[in-house]
């Protein structure tokens, strides 16, 4: 009778201190939680270092530095624009492509799913764009300067999340979700408006084979193709053909987002049955092998690269794109464009300019036209039962997330540079974003921080 084979028994390896720190593992909520409060951060120090540089020895050196030019030549083809404008144009659209990723994610599993939850957030931020535009074009009605009514729409989610946060221990988590989910209902309205408003002229031909392009990407996301790469490729077509059509190239970011496919290749039963078939195998492996090294066995190897490749197939090209782009938006992008359009010169800075209406009407518009036009027809809706408060807000919560919402930082910058091409224009508009930003940042850290202590106070 042949004797049976000795079992055998492998160690158990300890995991490394870096794995306990960093291993939990984060809800895509959380996530992006987390990387907004840490991009606020970084945004608030690459503000202040611009402002530096702007007011310096170094002043000429800057400014000169974001309008040298960069060229892309192939035969005689050829793209010239300023560094400034390549941040503008190209950076920006990969911005708006995560914001698009976002934004498809809450539409289909998020804060935006159910019609429910997302009619208050939806109606707060349409409201919050409408008010603060018509405030501005009040005192703008003609002219250049009225050119700019679009400058005081748009929240700075990382700025007003990252304030929001400050206060995690102090408000309710769902006014948090629903402050995000107005923000990026906010962005897409943004971006609408750039699309349709903010294009100086149509050069049909390339609008068409725009068309074409996003076509093409949407068949094959119905025709199951998973790969990121295709995509991509097209989408770096679709951006610049957008940007020869007179479209602003950023929204190329959207339109790929929106064609990306957001279900995985293999289903998590398939993955599941692939786990149990696999355990088997290597059950086997484990009994009939003498070395249990990868490196050496290549049949242990192979076992562990198809279950590798099996979980990575099981998520969708959107949620791998979100996840590895989005730092590199968070903490790279955002701070180039901040450090290539935040620049104020203060000594250029007069009465006559703090004074301008189009220095008021973006203050005017941020600070109060956001808080009203959130808080009013929030109000309105939930009084006509049309929408309702989310749990555990109160009324407090919501006014101070209102104010908060004022904070228009990245996208005024963006679209104050679309909407004027005189420099005084611009920085008026850039004082007019800084001050309504810091002064609505203020006033709802503040009216949280009171609202808060003041429910403490009266439950002691």
């Amino acid at each position: 009778m042949q004797s049976e084979r000795p079992q055998k028994s492998f160690p158990q390896e300890r995991p490394y201190p870096l794995e306990i720190l960093f291993g939990k593992v984060l809800t895509p909520f959380e996530q992006f939680l987390r990387r907004a409060t840490a991009g606020g951060i970084v945004l608030v120090g690459v503000t202040v270092l611009t402002l530096i540089l702007s007011n310096s020895a170094l002043h000429d050196a800057y400014h000169h530095f974001w309008h040298q030019h960069f060229s892309l030549h192939f035969g005689a083809w050829s793209l010239d624009h300023d560094l400034q404008d390549w941040v503008n144009d190209a950076l920006m659209a990969v911005f708006f492509f995560v914001v698009g990723l976002e934004l498809k994610r809450e539409l289909l599993v998020g804060e935006l799913a159910k019609i429910s939850d997302a009619i208050l957030p939806i109606v707060a931020a349409a409201s919050g764009m409408l008010v603060p535009a018509l405030l501005y074009s009040l005192l703008n009605a003609s002219g250049p300067a009225h050119a700019g009514w679009g400058i005081p729409m748009a929240t700075d989610i990382a700025f007003a999340i990252g304030i929001l946060v400050l206060l995690a221990w102090r408000v309710p988590r769902n006014l948090i979700i629903f402050l995000t989910a107005l923000a990026i209902a906010d962005d897409l309205g943004a971006v609408l408006v750039i699309a349709i408003f903010y294009t100086s002229h149509i050069d049909g031909w390339a609008l068409a084979v725009s068309g074409g392009i996003f076509l093409v990407l949407l068949l094959l996301n119905q025709g199951g193709i998973r790969r990121p790469l295709p995509y991509l490729l097209l989408g770096t077509l679709l951006w610049y053909f957008l940007l020869v059509s007179g479209v602003h190239a950023s929204v190329a970011g959207i339109l790929l987002a929106m064609t990306l496919p957001a279900r995985g290749k293999v289903s998590p039963t398939q993955l599941r049955d692939t786990l149990h078939e696999q355990e088997e195998n290597l059950g086997r492996l484990l009994r009939e092998e003498e070395t249990f090294d990868p490196l050496i066995n290549p049949k242990l190897s192979r076992l562990a690269e198809e279950l590798r490749q099996q979980s990575r197939e099981m998520i969708s090209p959107q949620q791998r794109l979100e996840h590895n782009i989005g730092p590199w938006v968070t903490f790279g992008v955002l701070p180039i464009f901040a450090l290539a359009n935040a620049g104020v010169d203060f000594s250029q800075v007069s009465g006559e300019m703090l004074w301008s209406t189009v220095t008021l009407g973006i203050v005017l518009g941020l600070v109060l036209g956001k808080f009203v036009g959130i808080s009013l027809v929030s109000w309105l809706a939930v009084r006509l039962r049309i929408a309702k408060l989310p749990q555990g807000v109160a009324w407090r919560h919501l006014l101070g997330a209102a104010w908060l919402a004022g904070i228009g930082f990245t996208m005024s910058l963006f679209i104050s540079q679309l909407a004027f091409t005189q420099t005084e224009l611009r920085e008026e508009a850039k004082v007019g974003i800084l001050a309504a930003s810091l002064l609505a940042g203020i006033i709802g850290l503040l009216w949280l921080w009171v609202a808060s202590t003041r429910r403490e106070n009266a439950s002691g």
